[in-house]
């Protein structure tokens, strides 16, 4: 059964949180699917090792992907004062997608507080499903970054 975007009326696929069309949030979506999400991190014998967000909160600000490129649940602290987010394979959290940008975008600590930095991006970075230039983040903001939506974890 197809879930109808309430903002354009487009068919999206059962079980999408958000309409493939327009990016508006599906609230049909939202009362029939389970909203956690599974967290991970990859260990020092390369296998993986099961998180709880309650953890990584607690050590800290992270990046979580919810979705895209079949890594929902990857994991990256945020240790460094600047995170590189792109396509490139130096870059902190590395998005392999064709519409990322080899340096697409920053995550920089200014004082207490973390903001996402566009660095001229082809395709945009968006927080919250709008587009931005420089954001301040808080705890659950959605970022997305090509086909990848992310949550920023901050508690």
């Amino acid at each position: 059964m197809a879930l109808h975007c309430p903002e354009c009326g487009f068919a999206n696929a059962e079980g999408a949180n958000y309409c493939q069309r327009c990016g508006a949030f599906l609230a049909e979506a939202e009362a029939s699917s389970d909203p956690s999400t599974a967290s991970y991190t990859v260990g020092e014998s390369d296998e993986l090792e099961a998180l709880e967000l309650d953890d990584v909160r607690i050590r800290g600000p992270a990046l979580v992907i919810r979705s895209g490129g079949g890594r929902a649940g990857e994991t990256f602290p945020i240790h460094n004062d600047r995170v590189t987010v792109g396509r490139s394979p130096d870059a902190d959290v590395f998005l392999d997608d064709v519409t990322v940008s080899r340096h697409h975008a920053l995550i920089v600590r200014r004082g207490q507080d973390y903001h996402l930095d566009d660095c001229g991006s082809l395709n945009g970075t968006y927080v919250n499903r709008q587009r931005v230039e420089s954001e301040l983040l808080h705890h659950g903001d959605e970022l997305q970054i090509g086909k990848y939506k992310l949550a920023f974890l901050n508690g």
